[in-house]
């Protein structure tokens, strides 16, 4: 329970740093951020695996550029199911959720299954 909390806090925050640097992503409240990260996990965890497999052939076609849309419209669908966040346009969603994908990607590398920090640490023998 305590990962889906960081991992939503985490998200929460990719999308505060995307909502502060790229024009046409805004959050109206942290109440906002919260419900936006949260309806963005609900979202990838139910409906981009369908949506991946559906549009596979695009994918392969583009060399894999086309799940940046993607994620744009993830981005975009939460937007449409939460008052107070608002993204404005497809350029603004593609790279807001460039900035949330890396963020979510480099923080959740630290959190492990359970939730726990982790630090791998490498011992050389001599």
């Amino acid at each position: 329970m305590l990962g889906v909390v960081l991992r939503t806090l985490i998200t929460a925050l990719g999308i505060w740093l995307a909502a502060y640097l790229v024009p046409g992503v805004s959050a109206a409240s942290t109440g906002a951020l919260i419900w936006a990260a949260i309806a963005l996990g609900l979202i990838n965890a139910f409906v981009r695996p369908v949506l991946v497999l559906l549009t596979l052939p695009f994918t392969v076609l583009t060399l894999g550029l086309f799940l940046l849309v993607l994620n744009a419209g993830m981005l975009n669908l939460a937007d449409w199911f939460v008052d107070g966040f608002e993204v404005v346009g497809l350029w603004s969603a593609v790279f807001g959720a460039i900035v949330v994908s890396l963020v979510s990607g480099l923080c959740s590398n630290f959190i492990g299954p359970k939730g726990s920090y982790e630090v791998m640490v490498v011992r050389r023998g001599g």
